[in-house]
């Protein structure tokens, strides 16, 4: 049986509340497709408390208010109060665009822990391009050095396809050299508007590539934290490449930053609530498990029909199901739904071909030739 509450395998560590659909920009990725005006009008400020109230009557996670662009809503700094004072940890993502002194100044008098910003290139280039706002790359910048001025840790969230992925390494030396905290790489999923990128996306052979760079990279780093996003096969390479290296596994080193030690975490210790009120698996996944106007929080997370299949290893398709690495990897749920409309499909974007399957592959090949 599943195991719930504080001390439950599944218990919600990290939590994405969309505020607003409403942004300033128009990223190519982006997996809301956001526009200025807004698709359905923004929850008021009655009722996105409630929502808080309702997480916080269950878990104390780690609550990230995002949108959209979040700095949009009046209310901001009321909401980020709000979830304190219910015992939140609460967190901000914003693109950086509308920060200044005195929003710098209100985020630190809220109680805010921690604030995310997006860098997806080293140079205005390469961001610019991918952010579709010519300026964006400067004021990043602008809004690291402002978060820095007042005392605000800040993490830097980088996204990647073929168009940037020359730029990863650059990009991470930028990141750290702006002060951040930490450096999440995300591999992008082909969702909302970055449905576009479907052609784009990092091949299996560079994916594996890219996350071998950054297990050789974290492992001689001390100044920043790194991870992978949306990578979940990094977690075997993890524990792969210290046997082949000879040198000693620590499964500690795997520690995820939600309190995990595995790649995909959707419906296990994260999930994602739209500006509807729908909660999703994850912020990439289009599916709804429910809606919080109608159901309580609890009662989605623990029972909704989405949320058990998500872990129901055994249910899995494909080579994830016959990897002896799922419940380490688990493959990226959103990616295998977006590229294959089925939720328990393989990753699609992984290279590692399972032992079981090499096996019986080894053992065909033999018999044709017998």
């Amino acid at each position: 049986m599943p195991r719930f509450g504080p001390d439950g395998e599944f218990t919600p560590k990290w939590i994405a509340l969309e505020i607003t659909s409403r942004c300033n920009l128009k990223c190519v990725h982006c997996r809301s497709s956001s526009e200025e005006i807004a698709r359905v009008p923004d929850l008021d400020t009655v009722g996105v408390k409630a929502m808080i109230d309702d997480i916080a009557s269950y878990a104390k996670p780690t609550l990230v208010l995002t949108g959209g662009e979040p700095l949009l809503r009046d209310d901001l700094f009321e909401l980020i109060e709000h979830g304190n004072a219910r015992g939140l940890k609460m967190c901000l993502a914003t693109n950086g665009t509308l920060l200044d002194d005195g929003i710098c100044e209100r985020l630190v008098a809220s109680g805010i822990r921690i604030v995310s910003l997006s860098l997806d290139g080293s140079t205005a280039a390469v961001h610019d391009d991918f952010r579709q706002q010519p300026g964006a790359f400067d004021s990043t910048q602008r809004a690291a050095g402002l978060l820095k001025a007042h005392g605000i840790d800040f993490i830097v969230n980088s996204s990647f396809t073929k168009r940037n992925q020359h730029d990863i390494a650059d990009t991470f030396r930028l990141a750290k050299s702006l002060g951040a905290t930490a450096w999440y790489l995300f591999m992008i999923v082909p969702t909302g508007r970055g449905e576009d990128l479907l052609t784009e996306l990092i091949s299996p052979e560079d994916y594996e590539e890219i996350l071998n760079w950054h297990y050789e990279q974290e492992r001689d780093e001390t100044e920043i934290l790194m991870r992978p996003t949306c990578a979940p096969h990094y977690y075997r390479i993890a524990i792969e490449r210290p046997r082949q290296d000879g040198e000693r596994f620590d499964r500690r080193s795997l520690k995820f930053s939600t309190g995990g030690s595995k790649g995909c975490l959707c419906a296990q210790l994260i999930c994602f609530i739209d500006s509807r009120g729908d909660v999703r698996p994850c912020s990439y996944f289009p599916l709804a498990a429910g809606n919080l106007r109608d159901q309580p929080f609890r009662e989605i997370w623990e029972r909704s029909e989405l949320f058990e299949s998500l872990r129901d290893f055994k249910s899995y398709g494909g080579k994830c199901g016959a990897c002896e690495y799922l419940k380490v990897c688990g493959g990226c749920r959103a990616r295998a739904y977006a590229v294959t409309g089925d939720i328990l499909a393989e990753e699609p974007y992984c290279a590692h071909v399972p032992r079981r399957l090499a096996t019986n592959k080894e053992e065909h090949d033999r018999d044709d030739q017998s």
